[in-house]
């Protein structure tokens, strides 16, 4: 073990025993929370999607408030930052990029792809959305707006994307496999 990894292990132990001498988070809550935290990938959002594709009720739950709509499918918010949703439709399309680093709705997209947390794409993503969707192999219309949305530190976003024709009669387990981590983000499409 080298001479920095002892001294996370420390700070972790100390930071842990802190918070639960102050009744903050006992050890059990800790653990629950790593877990939930390595649980969370792309599926976790891909499952709302597809449920919001097809269910309008929830879908209106989840362009309301996107915590809830994640909590109701048991996907754990306790802690996390507000989760706005950005519906995609005929006329509008929403870029996420977190300008200042690399906040992100981890409950339920996982970590961060490594080109997120770039300063290319966090650069580009404002001057030149366009331009990187197509980087993506995403070409919009003109005529469609380009809206481009910030997360923070205080509140995240995710995008509802457009549920691609022919995917009529597709059950959730079929939507949610092709909801793509990118159809999220907004830089890419969902295909069918």
């Amino acid at each position: 073990m080298s001479l920095i990894e002892a001294d996370s292990e420390r700070l972790l132990a100390a930071v842990t025993s802190l918070l639960a001498q102050k009744g903050i988070a006992s050890d059990d809550e800790l653990v629950e929370r790593q877990r939930v935290t390595d649980a969370a990938s792309p599926g976790q959002g891909a499952r709302m999607v597809a449920r919001a594709w097809l269910d309008p009720e929830y879908r209106a739950l989840m362009l309301a408030d996107g915590a809830k709509a994640a909590e109701a499918i048991g996907i754990p918010m306790r802690g996390m930052p507000p989760l706005g949703v950005l519906e995609n439709d005929a006329e509008t399309h929403h870029l996420v990029v977190c300008t200042l680093c690399s906040c992100y709705p981890r409950a339920v997209l996982g970590y961060p792809p490594l080109w997120f947390k770039s300063a290319a794409y966090r650069a580009r993503a404002v001057r030149d959305p366009r331009g990187i969707l197509v980087e993506f192999g995403t070409t919009l219309p003109d005529s469609i707006r380009l809206r481009v949305v910030d997360s923070t530190a205080d509140y995240r976003w995710m995008v509802l994307p457009m549920r691609p024709a022919g995917t009529e009669g597709w059950n959730e387990a079929q939507l949610t496999a092709i909801v793509r981590e990118g159809d999220m983000i907004g830089v890419t499409l969902p295909q069918a």
